[in-house]
């Protein structure tokens, strides 16, 4: 007899799609005494035999007739049978739904193929052993959530709301309704209650635009505005009808707002001068909203160290320190921390590692401190990234593979501690710098959707000649990205820029540029703002001319990591030590008049005294100009400076450091013009 084969082991099955689950019960057991029942409802799974919570609802107060604002996000499997519970209880106290001190007000169990095959499912509530609970009846919707849906954040406020209670102001909250074909609403997002206020500020919320206007941007929507009632029996104030499409419009008017009347029928009809029962405004606020609101940004490196790089002792390597240009890693490194440092009160930055293997044991880490202190690794300012970089390469090995998950995972943990202070002051920028395509690309897209619910950022350059197609699928640009078990990102925080189209580009050109990702969600503890997010700039970037030395690099945030920071040569970042002038050059002997002098033969020490105010004007680089002084460009021209062995100290205010080469001399106007 021939060998039988082995089977095949089973696929893991995929997911066909999510679905999302509405729910609302009718009729449930009061179980209360002198108040109505509290209810929430758990939805359980079956796995393995045994059921499993997956997620609950919120607590309603006092209501019979519930219907929950919770969302219900399940995954669905065609060829798998997935067992589904819905349990309602009557919540008391803060011990949490399901313990014993609740009361069970019923139960209902089904399929997730049953829920999708009918849309609506409406069954009745049974108890223990199989009695039915009263009249009590839970509903289920489900919907399909489509491919292209994506998250909106909304903050809406009111003005002036009409006052409902006798001895107080009104407590209103704010409910959205989406208004499907056949004319039913289903329940949005319900706000938090805000007590004794008739101009609340209600707290930011995001929701998909699957459930909000089932990606129909002139879908209609009723928004109601309650006054709370701790009895259940709110009070109405009014409503007003609009459409996704009208809410976007506050991104795209000068004042980042839109309002609506919030109108009570019967008073239109009773009242003759009746206007309204309040204005409810939905604002956007701006990137420098946040900055004068007191947000700081915290910037965090990381190095690619993997052997791809090349030895960092051969001219080819992406990693050689040469000495009188920087290697494509510190461009990119300062053209980002120098624009970032500005709103970073401590001026601290994280600097990791990731790919190498490190002393003392010579082992592969992937989220190292360049500095090699494990319990601080941030360095004083960009200097000193600099420095625990140049110092950093001739200790480690390099090695690979080039795996960004678990930098991108050690940051999101600092940034998911920082939330949960409630106070969320600091954004997190994550900047990678690596030469190839990340190997762990699966565990990288898991990382990025969970750090996309977090006040955090990823900026990822690519260095070198590699291609870096698959990159783009990080970026989120032609398409939303998912983890590997198809949840998309909450918003898109991701920015890959390869730096080989930037590094030749002329600061005068016109081009594309590198925008800010998307920022954050949490709210912040401002003075002058309420909670909200900050979302990102709505237009691009453009270049600008060489800066003037003299005067602040970017006035404006806005002008964030700009394609021309990681072009431009006139960017100042700093090196460990000053380094001579390379270029030979003559002496001058008066404003545009060359003699027959040189400068002494290049080498590594600093230049003279007595050559430092001469040699200003004629050096084409000035890479020592961290010990050179910078005569005036508007003084009147002068005598003749004098022979080298006469030549005095000049007097005047020091150069700011340099590393990056300059194209030509200054000139009065260089700071308005273009390198040539």
């Amino acid at each position: 007899m021939g060998d039988v084969p082995e089977p095949c082991p089973q696929a893991p099955l995929a997911v066909l799609s999510k679905v999302e689950l509405r729910v609302s019960c009718k009729h449930l057991l009061d179980r209360d005494t002198l108040n109505k029942s509290d209810p929430c409802v758990l939805l359980l799974m079956q796995s393995q035999g045994q059921w499993m919570e997956v997620d609950r609802s919120e607590v309603i107060k006092s209501n019979l007739n519930p219907v929950f604002a919770k969302i219900f996000t399940v995954d669905y499997y065609f060829e798998e049978v997935q067992k589904l519970r819905f349990e309602v209880y009557d919540s008391h106290g803060q011990a949490g739904v399901g313990t014993h001190d609740d009361d069970f007000l019923g139960g209902m169990e089904c399929t997730v193929g049953q829920i999708v095959a009918q849309k609506r499912v409406t069954k009745p509530l049974f108890l223990k052993y199989g009695k039915f609970a009263g009249k009590s009846t839970i509903t289920i919707i489900s919907e399909e959530i489509s491919g292209n849906n994506g998250y909106v954040e909304l903050a809406f406020r009111a003005k002036k709301l009409d006052d409902k209670d006798l001895f107080s102001k009104s407590d209103p909250f704010l409910e959205i309704y989406r208004i499907d074909d056949d004319r039913s609403e289903q329940l949005v997002y319900r706000t938090e209650v805000v007590k004794n206020n008739l101009s609340p500020i209600w707290e930011p919320f995001k929701v998909s635009l699957n459930s909000l206007c089932s990606c129909e941007e002139k879908r209609k929507l009723r928004c109601v505005v309650w006054d709370y009632d701790s009895r259940g029996k709110h009070d109405f104030i009014g409503e007003f009808f609009t459409t996704f499409e009208e809410m976007q419009k506050a991104a795209r008017v000068p004042v980042p707002q839109v309002q609506w009347d919030c109108m009570n029928p019967k008073y239109k009809i009773k009242k003759r001068n009746y206007k309204n029962s309040g204005v409810v405004i939905h604002r956007v606020y701006s990137f420098l909203d946040y900055i004068m609101g007191g947000c700081q940004i915290h910037f965090t490196v990381a190095i690619d160290f993997t052997a791809s790089n090349g030895d960092p002792r051969n001219s080819c390597s992406l990693h050689y320190i040469n000495p009188y240009q920087p290697n494509e890693y510190l461009k990119a490194l300062v053209a980002v921390g120098e624009i970032c440092q500005d709103y970073d009160s401590d001026k601290k930055f994280s600097a990791l590692g990731f790919g190498a293997r490190i002393p003392p044991k010579y082992e592969v880490s992937h989220d190292f401190a360049i500095n090699f202190n494990p319990d601080n690794d941030e360095c004083e300012g960009i200097q000193g990234v600099v420095e625990s970089y140049q110092s950093c390469l001739p200790k480690i090995q390099l090695y690979g593979p080039t795996n960004v998950a678990p930098i991108i995972s050690k940051v999101a943990r600092v940034a998911a501690d920082e939330e949960r202070t409630k106070e969320a002051s600091q954004y997190f920028i994550l900047l990678i710098l690596t030469d190839g395509v990340v190997t762990d690309m699966a565990d990288t897209r898991e990382a990025i959707v969970r750090a996309s619910y977090l006040p955090m950022s990823i900026i990822i350059v690519g260095v070198g000649n590699a291609d870096f197609t698959d990159m783009q699928i990080l970026d989120g640009d032609d398409g939303v990205l998912r983890s590997p078990k198809g949840e998309p990102v909450l918003r898109d925080i991701v920015q890959f820029v390869p730096f080989r189209e930037f590094k030749n580009v002329s600061a005068a050109a016109t081009g594309s540029c590198l925008p800010l990702p998307a920022l954050p969600g949490p709210s912040l503890p401002s003075r002058s703002l309420p909670s909200l997010s900050i979302p990102s700039p709505s237009h691009p970037i453009p270049f600008r001319p060489a800066p003037d030395l003299s005067r602040p690099l970017f006035p404006s945030p806005i002008h964030l990591l700009s394609s021309r920071s990681l072009s431009s040569p006139s960017v100042a970042p700093v090196l460990s030590r000053p380094l001579p002038c390379p270029h030979p050059h003559v002496a001058a002997q008066g404003p545009g008049v060359r003699g027959s002098r040189r400068c002494p033969p290049v080498s590594r020490r600093r230049h003279p005294p007595r050559w430092r105010s001469a040699c200003w004007r004629r050096c084409p680089s000035r890479w020592w100009s961290t010990t050179a002084t910078r005569p005036s460009p508007r003084a009147a021209p002068g005598p003749p400076p004098p022979t080298p062995a006469s030549a005095p100290r000049s007097e005047g205010p020091r150069a700011p450091a340099s590393v990056f080469p300059s194209e030509g001399p200054p000139t009065p106007d260089s700071s308005l013009s273009s390198p040539q």
